[in-house]
């Protein structure tokens, strides 16, 4: 399903594969056996995408409602008051963030395992935003988001997450990192899927 101005510009599993294929990353099966499916914390999941026929449940990441100052903002990224107004969390907020070309947010670290596949948030304004997962030195594109008309839930992105938790034995620290491409995209309410979808 595609939703009004957002597309997402993938290529992680090509990466996955030409990594894998090339030698840079090589899973041992028992190394594999380590990759655990389970959550690897007691967050409180909700279904924020639900109205936009999406039934999976996710995590608010750490700090993703942007209601106190916990990314790291660089270059002109910035809280800005004014919120998505879908009350995605719960009930409506009061702040979100504002990039400007070239400016970036990191989030706090969390942990991730092999059943955290995926990321999704609101984009509003102009331009677009390109989204990482940074594990330490390693960082992994997990796609490209547009801002289009007002508020909208992006596409789903892929986070890569079984490859990082098998590279550190089953579970691994990770931050997500969004920096804007082109425009002044404003985003708010940051979600991970913490379920393997099928």
């Amino acid at each position: 399903m595609s939703y009004p101005g957002s597309r997402v510009l993938g290529g992680v599993s090509v990466m996955i594969a030409l990594a894998i294929m090339s030698g840079s990353i090589r899973v041992t099966a028992a190394r594999a056996n380590v990759i655990n499916t389970n959550p690897c914390n007691g967050a409180v999941l909700t279904q924020p995408f639900a109205p936009w026929a999406d039934p999976e449940w996710y995590e608010l990441a750490p700090g993703g409602d942007f209601e106190q100052p916990t990314w790291a903002l660089s270059a002109g990224a910035q809280r800005v008051p004014g919120s998505e107004p879908f009350a995605a969390t719960g009930s409506l907020g009061s702040w979100s963030l504002k990039l400007a070309a070239g400016s970036s947010a990191q989030s706090p670290p969390t942990c991730v395992d092999a059943a955290y596949p995926s990321v999704r948030f609101f984009i509003a304004g102009t331009g677009s935003v390109a989204v990482s997962v940074v594990s330490g030195d390693t960082e992994i594109p997990a796609g490209i988001a547009v801002a289009g008309p007002g508020w909208q839930p992006t596409p789903v992105m892929l986070t890569s997450s079984a490859v990082l938790a098998a590279l550190a034995d089953g579970v691994a620290q990770v931050s997500l990192r969004i920096t804007a491409l082109t425009g002044d995209p404003q985003l708010d309410d940051v979600y991970i899927d913490p379920w393997c979808r099928g």
